[in-house]
């Protein structure tokens, strides 16, 4: 049985109109510590903290820790699952993601293990972290799930890395530095337009792999992002890239290539807002 929480500690969080409006709280403006949380809830900080408890069970919000400092993130997969599992298949219109909406752009992309991320996803998949860490950076893998577009590098500390158009060899839009780079369990590179220099401060992200029992936790954070439009463009683009890797991986096909159109369309929507 994979160390996941079951589709009934998902609906047992969401039932209870607390626990939706500490999600709500962190959709409007994510990374958010206790405290802030607290405020507007008419109830003792350890009952919020039983709360928030059940949400980080049911893999709906995440803590993440810098030294003392804890803060919480909404994590949109369980609530992907559900849409996945039943509503797709009623023609239902295609759910928003539960984005983040709080910019919190840096000098520094170099300074990313200093900052609390700007978005989170964590999602779990039964393979085994080399296979993930493969399916992350093998080029023709890549270029699977992510609806043809490939990620081209080495992936050596200080090596680029290129977002390529139509495979290993077409033009690309977005590259970036590889940072950190220790097989199979953490990858960190920057992310930037094609326009920029490398040599130039850029959003950061890192794949952490943690193995548990038969399966693996995969955690996608994005830091340093320059602008509110991008944060609403990784916002809609890494859960259906993260769905699409996970379907890949546990079954050997994608996801629909409908799910990349009404993504698209989700994202021309927000953009256009």
């Amino acid at each position: 049985m994979l160390p996941q929480p079951d589709i009934n500690a998902v609906f047992k969080a969401l039932a209870d109109p607390t626990r939706r409006a500490l999600l709500d709280a962190l959709r409007r403006e994510n990374a958010q510590k206790l405290g802030e949380l607290c405020e507007g809830m008419s109830m003792a900080r350890q009952s919020v903290t039983k709360h928030l408890d059940l949400l980080v069970a049911a893999n709906l919000v995440v803590v993440v820790r810098k030294g003392r400092e804890r803060r919480h993130f909404l994590n949109p997969e369980p609530i992907h699952d559900i849409e996945r599992r039943w509503i797709r298949d009623f023609d239902r219109p295609h759910l928003d993601v539960l984005g983040v909406v709080k910019q919190r752009a840096e000098d520094n992309a170099m300074k990313e293990a200093e900052q609390f991320p700007d978005y989170v996803y964590v999602t779990y998949i039964r393979a085994s972290a080399e296979q993930v860490w493969e399916a992350l950076t093998d080029a023709d893998i890549t270029a699977i799930y992510w609806g043809g577009m490939a990620n081209v590098s080495g992936w050596e500390v200080g090596a680029s890395w290129t977002h390529r158009f139509d495979g290993r060899t077409g033009h690309y839009d977005i590259w970036g530095k590889v940072l950190e780079s220790d097989r199979p369990n953490r990858l960190v590179f920057t992310f930037q337009p094609s326009a920029q220099a490398l040599d130039e401060p850029g959003s950061v992200v890192t794949y952490q792999i943690e193995p548990v029992v038969d399966a693996v936790k995969l955690t996608v954070s994005h830091t340093n992002v320059a602008s509110r439009e991008m944060l609403n463009g990784i916002s809609h683009g890494w859960p259906t890239v993260l769905a699409n890797l996970k379907s890949y991986l546990e079954t050997g096909t994608t996801l629909p290539s409908e799910v990349w159109q009404m993504q698209n369309a989700t994202e021309l929507t927000a953009t256009e807002n």
